[in-house]
């Protein structure tokens, strides 16, 4: 029997990636998306490559939602998919006392909640079998955190101890959890995070309005020379192929070196550097250096 996957966020970079990549290889592959627009148009993208997957309507920031497609899954498969890719997410971007309640909830429903919410519905199955893995998407905001981006590192830093904590548990049942932290990469989160700052700087009660509209010009340009997400995909790729996975891959030099020099750094140097590469004041060159670097993820 063919090993099934489950990806959540299967529609767009990453998840699409990682969807494809998977059939191709043999999986059979059950890729999640919100609405049924999306999901027909990643059977059409799959059929042009001569691939095959299934779509599965999902909204992991609903439980109902949740269950309804893992139960898809579950019959489909006789107990559950092999393995968990839980890639779905969101941004979130704005300044901690200019971000709402409700906005700060939803990014952890879907970033967070929804990701262990996910694992928990699957791995019965997987300990029912004494084979399965998760692997969970994250970023270098998991590590390292930015000023207006400080929900988004909370939840994705949230994810990763879960992670950690997840295959501490999970392991004895032979169940294998991975992390993959990725440094920026081009994607649509770029743009819509790039979105969220011009809204914030537009409607005019923020002391953050300079800087959100330094942040929001260097998320757009970011979003023409970084790279794309194909070697993130990749990463989880070979998470799934490996017969013994590391605990975490790490994509990219900015995600291998920025949580190096994030811990070594004296807080002082690194935070005005942080500000400086968000807009705030600094000496040319700084600012400069500090923005190649420290482009926002």
């Amino acid at each position: 029997m063919r090993r099934s996957v489950l990806v959540t966020g299967a529609t767009s970079g990453v998840g699409r990636g990682a969807a494809l990549k998977l059939a191709k290889a043999g999986f059979e592959v059950f890729a999640t998306a919100r609405d049924e627009e999306k999901a027909e148009k990643l059977r059409a993208e799959a059929a042009e490559r001569d691939v095959t997957l299934r779509t599965v309507l999902l909204d992991v920031a609903d439980a109902d939602s949740c269950r309804d497609a893992c139960a898809q899954v579950a019959e489909a498969t006789e107990g559950g998919p092999w393995a968990l890719v839980n890639n779905a997410g969101i941004p979130l971007a704005g300044a901690v006392e200019d971000i709402d309640d409700v906005a700060a909830r939803h990014l952890l429903e879907v970033n967070v909640v929804g990701a262990a919410r996910m694992a928990r519905l699957v791995l019965p199955g997987m300990r029912k079998r004494g084979d399965g893995r998760i692997v969970n998407v994250s970023s270098l905001a998991g590590r390292v955190t930015a000023p207006a981006m400080g929900w988004y590192c909370a939840g994705k830093s949230a994810l990763g101890a879960l992670n950690d904590a997840l295959r501490m548990e999970a392991g004895p049942g032979g169940v294998q959890v991975v992390v993959v932290e990725a440094g920026a990469y081009a994607s649509a989160i770029q743009n819509r995070a790039a979105d969220a700052l011009a809204a914030l700087a537009a409607r005019g009660q923020t002391v953050f309005g300079d800087m959100y509209r330094v942040a929001e010009a260097g998320l757009r340009e970011s979003a023409t020379r970084l790279p794309g997400s194909e070697a993130v995909a990749s990463a989880v790729c070979q998470a799934l192929f490996a017969a013994r996975p590391r605990p975490r891959y790490v994509v990219g030099r900015q995600a291998r070196l920025g949580p190096v020099a994030d811990a070594l750094a004296p807080v002082r140097v690194k935070d005005h550097v942080k500000r400086a590469a968000m807009g705030a004041e600094a000496h040319p060159l700084v600012a400069y250096a500090a923005r190649r670097w420290c482009t926002p993820w």
